[in-house]
C-alpha cells in the first residue's frame, strides 16, 4: 500500500440523518445528483449513494428511486458509483439488495455483521422534526437489531455475483473482519477486498486511535496484501480518523451520510466542502488523491461500461 494514491469516497446522503437535522442534506434526485457531481469535481473518486423519498426524505430502496440521479451522475462525471445494500437498518436483505441487483454498479456496500445501530442519541441535539417519520425512526433504534446474518450476507454475495460488482465491506467491529475472512475462506469473495472500517457508531467499535490501530492490525493479519483499507469516522470523528488513516497508507470516506458537520457546531453546506477539507489533509501529508480511473485500477473494478444505468 506504500506510495499508493489515496481514494476519497463520498457518502452523499445515507439513511442515518433525517432532513430536519440539516437543510443541506440532499434529498431529491436533483439535489443528490448535483451534490455527487460537486463532490467528484472536488476530488472524490467514489460516490456512495442511498435514495430518499423526494417529499419526506425517508429512505427509499426501490431501484426506481435511484435511477433518476444515477443517470445524471453518469452524464456529469466519471466517478465510481457505489450503491448501498445497507439501505436502512429497518429493511430486509432482499429489499436492500434490489438497487444493486437491477442497476449493476461497479461497487456496492456490504455490511459484515448483525449489530445494534443506535441513532437515538441524536434526539438529545435535535428536538424539532418536519416529518412524522423522523422521531420514531430515531427512537426505534433503541430496540433495533441491524440484521446482517451469515445467511443474509451469503444471499447478497451469491445474488450479485453474476453482475461482477465488487464490494465496499463495511466492518463496524473486529468480529466483522473475521466474518469477512470466513467468506473469503469459502471462496465467495475475491481479492483485492475493499475494507471500510467504521468508527464511532453506537453499536460498533469506538473512534479512539487505539481502535483504529486495532482494526488495521487485525485486517493486516487476516488479509495481508489482499485488501485495500479505508476508514470512515462518524460525526466529529470524521476528519481525525481520516487523517490518521491517510498517514498510515489508508483511504478515506467523508460525506453527509457520516457527518453533517464541517467544524465544531458548523453544518457543512455541501458534500464537496468535506471532500476539499480531507483532500487538504491528504495533500498536506505529501500524498496524492486518486482519480476515478486510478481507483478502478487499485480496486480491480469492471468499469463504467458494464453498469446498467
Amino acid at each position: 500500500m506504500a506510495g499508493q494514491k489515496v481514494i476519497i469516497s463520498c457518502a452523499v446522503t445515507g439513511a442515518i440523518h433525517t432532513p430536519s437535522m440539516s437543510p443541506y442534506l440532499p434529498v431529491t434526485p436533483e439535489e443528490i445528483a448535483k451534490s455527487s457531481i460537486e463532490a467528484a469535481e472536488a476530488g472524490a473518486a467514489i460516490i456512495h449513494l442511498h435514495a430518499r423519498d423526494p417529499v419526506t426524505g425517508k429512505p427509499d430502496q426501490t431501484p426506481e428511486a435511484f435511477r433518476p440521479f444515477l443517470e445524471k451522475i453518469k452524464a456529469g462525471c466519471d466517478a465510481v458509483v457505489n450503491l448501498t445494500t445497507g439501505g436502512s437498518p429497518y429493511m430486509s436483505v432482499n429489499e436492500r439488495i434490489q438497487p444493486a441487483m437491477v442497476l449493476k454498479p461497479e461497487v456496492a456496500s456490504m455490511n459484515m455483521g448483525t449489530m445494534g445501530f443506535g441513532l437515538f442519541p441524536m434526539l438529545e441535539r435535535f428536538k424539532e422534526f418536519k416529518h412524522d417519520w423522523e422521531r420514531p425512526y430515531l427512537e426505534g433504534s433503541k430496540d433495533l437489531i441491524f440484521r446482517n446474518t451469515y445467511g443474509d450476507i451469503e444471499t447478497a454475495l451469491k445474488s450479485m455475483a453474476p453482475n461482477e460488482t465488487r464490494y465496499e465491506f463495511e466492518c463496524y467491529d473486529t468480529s466483522h473482519l473475521y466474518n469477512l475472512a470466513h467468506f473469503v475462506d469459502r471462496g465467495l469473495i475475491k481479492a483485492p477486498f475493499f475494507v471500510q472500517t467504521v468508527f464511532g457508531i453506537l453499536g460498533g467499535i469506538g473512534a479512539h486511535p487505539e481502535d483504529v490501530m486495532h482494526m488495521k492490525r487485525t485486517a493486516d493479519r487476516l488479509f495481508g496484501n489482499s485488501y485495500r483499507w479505508s476508514v470512515l469516522g462518524a460525526g466529529r470523528n470524521q476528519m481525525p480518523v481520516a487523517a490518521m488513516a491517510a498517514s498510515m497508507g489508508g483511504n478515506v470516506r467523508v460525506g453527509l451520510e457520516d457527518s453533517l458537520w464541517i467544524g465544531a457546531g458548523k453544518l457543512a453546506q455541501t458534500n464537496a466542502e468535506q471532500v476539499l477539507k480531507v483532500r487538504k489533509i491528504i495533500e498536506g501529508l505529501g500524498l496524492e488523491v486518486a482519480t476515478p480511473a486510478e481507483a478502478r485500477e487499485i480496486l480491480g473494478l469492471k468499469g463504467i461500461a458494464k453498469v446498467a444505468f
